[in-house]
């Protein structure tokens, strides 16, 4: 999967290069994400490639929330196409963890 990542001031925005996240490539993503983040405390995602998540899928997004929350820190998803926006809201994901339209709407979010 490989995300691509860049630092912004204290920001890491990790871009996930997937259509697809879900029970099939779920590890996949929660592996390549454990090295980013390892000195994390703000992480965006960007989901712009994404088109689809299923249940795994989001349960390897809250492991990220999960790890940066532990850390002191927290999580910003931008960029999310609509289907999978409705997923996200039908599981109350969005009440955990902010969803915004872009990312320098999210980059915006972590500023005082």
């Amino acid at each position: 999967m490989n995300p691509e990542v860049e630092t912004i001031g204290d920001v890491t925005v990790a871009t996930v290069h997937l259509e697809q996240l879900d029970a099939g490539n779920a590890e996949d993503f929660r592996r390549d994400m454990a090295p980013i983040l390892q000195d994390c405390r703000k992480l965006v995602l960007d989901l712009s490639h994404v088109q689809f998540v299923d249940s795994r899928g989001c349960g390897a997004i809250l492991s990220c929330l999960k790890h940066v929350s532990e850390a002191g820190g927290d999580l910003k998803l931008c960029q999310v196409a609509r289907p999978v926006r409705m997923v996200f809201e039908l599981i109350r994901l969005h009440r955990i963890c902010e969803i915004v339209d872009t990312k320098e709407d999210a980059l915006r979010a972590f500023r005082p």
